[in-house]
């Protein structure tokens, strides 16, 4: 499958914002956002403030990127989210929140998405008691994700038992961390997704 092999901290820089996408990286004062806090490249420093349609266009690639999906899958999630009914904004966020990589690392077994992302494609994780390798797999509600008995002792996880209760878990989710197991109560409304993304300009963007 492809994917983005690049730094992932140009792309930080790139949308002049943390996408956290280093995990504990982007909270130290390594991250280098906070050394440089402007886009790479030669003109960095100096580009020209940006239209209408590119400040469309930085929000739907800031988005994507938060949620590591490439750009035909992201427009094949906004043409469902258009087809639904709901504001398409909110629902393609809902899209990406219940894939099953982002609700691995919103359960806290991960530092970053691309880590859990990692682990579902290695096999570590279990959906309703079958183990699911596809990142882009959907939960739903009621659903009971966990990790695979015999990976339990892996470092990863281990960490995440000590580091339970650090990172905040939505409302939407339970997690019972000595378990590594986590319920989904419910698909997330907008109030429950704390993503930093403006949707609505993601939906004027495709718009046009």
């Amino acid at each position: 499958m492809a994917r983005y092999t690049g730094a992932d901290c140009k792309l930080c820089r790139r949308e002049k914002t943390k996408l956290f996408l280093k995990g504990s990286k982007c909270e130290s004062a390594k991250c280098p956002i906070e050394i440089r806090p402007y886009p790479p490249g030669e003109h960095g420093r100096g580009r020209p403030k940006d239209t209408e349609y590119q400040l469309q266009l930085r929000e739907k690639q800031k988005t994507r990127r938060i949620y590591g999906v490439l750009e035909k899958q992201f427009h094949n999630y906004y043409e469902e989210a258009a087809r639904k009914s709901g504001k398409s904004g909110e629902v393609l966020l809902q899209i990406l929140e219940s894939r099953l990589d982002n609700v691995v690392y919103r359960a806290g077994f991960a530092q970053s998405r691309d880590a859990a992302r990692q682990q579902v494609r290695h096999g570590h994780i279990m959906v309703n008691g079958k183990k699911v390798d596809i990142p882009s797999y959907r939960v739903r509600e009621h659903d009971i994700i966990e990790v695979r008995e015999t990976k339990r002792n892996l470092l990863p996880y281990e960490v995440a038992r000590a580091t339970a209760g650090e990172r905040t878990v939505p409302a939407w989710l339970g997690v019972v961390p000595d378990k590594l197991r986590v319920l989904v109560h419910q698909l997330p409304v907008r109030q429950q997704i704390d993503t930093q993304v403006q949707e609505q300009l993601i939906v004027e963007y495709y718009s046009k």
